[in-house]
């Protein structure tokens, strides 16, 4: 498998696939479910190695459309967020993850599937089903999608996440029809949340964090101190105008921002208050 790895999951129920920095964990439901799994294998084969054929246009804000499968997916959820500063890595666990989702839905009898790329969640359900989707509310609250609601991906960004954040939001969970805009959404109003200026926050150009950051010499968020509940206002009312422009032109359904214990709720808020029906199956993603 060129390094790549596929191993089952204690409860026999789930798949874990690795290779490098991806860890994904997969899960469906329905008769096609053995081949599905099979294809989900086969397809995570050359995840990896096609998108470092392309990295170095996708590390870049400009430049032609990638021609892989996955670097596509990553090229058409960022541009969107064109003229602000963005780069197909924006997202590319979701995009990852929905290329495995593909692979998982090409054949028939799925009747539910997900995969979880390091909490970036693309699924796919058919009339009847669920999925409950963890969401980084205070106190960790979820929501709760059905077949019939517009989402069909969930993904979370901020400064103190996997990737480095332009602002000072702890975290950004965003409710989208797929799972590369959620995770490039995510991103972007993580990075919109913030207080420019502001000395309680210490920030770092990234190619001093990591010298292949897409994000070069632009100054990340490596500490937010204690911020008075004026200022904490201020930076989530930032982040929800931009969350509501996403909202108003189509491009996401919902997002929570949190910051040092206070969040806004933007858009949606039946996904996340509705009780879970009888007949629902639902994973924590």
């Amino acid at each position: 498998m060129s390094g790549a790895q596929a191993s089952w999951l204690p409860d026999g129920q789930r798949l874990h696939l690795h290779h490098g920095p991806i860890d994904m964990i997969v899960g469906m439901d329905g008769p096609g479910r053995k081949a599905g799994f099979a294809r989900a294998t086969q397809r995570f084969e050359t995840l990896l190695n096609e998108l470092v054929e392309e990295l170095p246009r996708l590390r870049r804000a400009h430049g032609p459309v990638p021609k892989g499968e996955t670097a596509r997916i990553m090229h058409r959820a960022t541009q969107p967020f064109v003229p602000r500063f963005i780069t197909p890595m924006a997202a590319v666990a979701g995009a990852g993850a929905e290329t495995i989702l593909r692979a998982i839905c090409y054949g028939p009898g799925i009747t539910r599937a997900y995969v979880n790329n390091g909490g970036d969640v693309a699924f796919h359900l058919c009339e009847g089903e669920a999925m409950r989707a963890a969401l980084a509310t205070a106190p960790p609250g979820q929501a709760l999608i059905c077949h019939g609601d517009p989402v069909r991906g969930v993904a979370t960004s901020g400064w103190q996440g996997r990737s480095h954040s332009l602002g000072i939001a702890d975290a950004v969970t965003v409710l989208a029809p797929g799972a590369a805009m959620a995770d490039a959404a995510a991103t972007m109003i993580a990075n919109a949340t913030d207080l420019p200026g502001h000395p309680a926050i210490v920030r770092q150009p990234a190619k001093d964090l990591a010298h292949d950051s897409d994000l070069g010499a632009r100054l990340v968020t490596t500490h937010v101190a204690a911020l008075s509940e004026q200022d904490k206002a201020k930076a989530l009312d930032t982040g929800a105008a931009y969350a509501e422009l996403l909202i108003a032109q189509g491009l996401i359904t919902a997002a929570v921002l949190t910051l040092q214990g206070a969040q806004r709720l933007v858009g949606a808020p039946s996904l996340i208050q509705k009780k879970d029906p009888e007949h629902a199956r639902v994973h924590p993603a």
